[in-house]
């Protein structure tokens, strides 16, 4: 059975442990609800079977990219709702055409990052 959206539930999909672990850290302290995967494989296995408020995505991730998964949330009805916050290190170029709500340049402030999530969800739920 397929779940709504939690109000501050995040997936996050970062490839790099650190980073992820920051990432889940900063947002869980914060008070979201955070599941985090590693791979766009297994981003792709959660949102199966959950949606959630909002997705963390870093691009350059193993088996299937971060931008197939952005386009995998855009195309499908259930989640096509769901604001996407890239992270990324790229030069800007990998970005020129993502559908994306908010996009953060790595290295990411912890406060900056609760500040996109925060600020896409605000939006959402004005719509």
């Amino acid at each position: 059975m397929l779940s709504g959206p939690p109000k501050r539930f995040v997936l996050i999909v970062e490839d790099d442990a650190q980073l992820c672990d920051l990432y889940r850290s900063v947002l869980v302290e914060a008070g979201f609800t955070v599941v985090a995967v590693g791979d766009g494989t297994d981003a792709l296995r959660v949102l199966e079977t959950r949606i959630p408020a909002a997705v963390v995505l870093d691009l350059a991730l193993p088996r299937v990219s971060g931008r197939d998964v952005a386009e995998e949330l855009k195309a499908s009805a259930r989640t096509r709702h769901v604001p996407i916050v890239v992270v990324t290190g790229g030069d800007g170029t990998d970005i020129d055409d993502l559908d994306a709500e908010c996009v953060l340049r790595k290295p990411v402030s912890p406060e900056r990052l609760i500040e996109a999530v925060a600020l896409c969800l605000r939006h959402r739920s004005a719509v």
